[in-house]
Formats: C-alpha cells, structure tokens, sequence
C-alpha cells in the first residue's frame, strides 16, 4: 500500500507533508517538467498547466480530469525541493532549475 503513496512538501508550509496517489503525482510530475522552461522568466501557472495538459496520460488523467489540482501540487512540492523556481513577476512565472 505504501508504493501506491508519494510524500509531497509545500513550499507554503515548511515542514509539512501529504500523502498523495504515485501513479497521479508521477505522471503531472513528467507533464509539468516537460512542459516548463529551462530559463526565467518561466511560464504562467495557467501556461504549466496547460503544457502539462498535452502530455498526461490519458488513462491516469481522462479528459483532463482533475489536472489543475495536480498540477499545483507538483508545482508546489517541486518549488520545495529545488527543482522549479519562480519568478519575481506578476502574474508569477515558473521555470525547471539546474536540479531539475
């Protein structure tokens, strides 16, 4: 059961995690990273999403379903360990960091 999970962090709430469906995460993960720029100043949130959206598999995501929310939450965990960053725009702007 615990392979089905993946820990997530939020780099809105230091030190706390989620448990969230591997086979989701891992999937919006790829899309999102395909997706994003290697440069700042990155795309939009909308823009990341969108990308991601193209290359979701569509038996893990039918129709789209629920890619908004799983897109934030990559955007998220991936801002907390270093791999996207943000740029210091508005709207804000994301882009892949050499962790990536």
């Amino acid at each position: 059961m615990a392979e089905d999970k993946v820990v997530v962090e939020n780099i809105n709430t230091p030190g706390r995690t989620s448990r969230v469906d591997r086979t989701k995460y891992e999937d919006m993960r790829r899309a999102y990273l395909d997706g994003l720029t290697d440069t700042a100043p990155g795309l939009t949130a909308a823009e990341a999403k969108e990308a991601a959206k193209r290359t979701l598999s569509p038996d893990v995501f039918p129709g789209g379903a629920t890619a908004g929310w799983w897109a934030k939450t990559v955007q998220l965990d991936l801002e907390a360990k270093g791999i996207v960053a943000r740029s210091n725009t508005k709207p804000l702007r994301f882009y892949k960091t050499d962790k990536a």
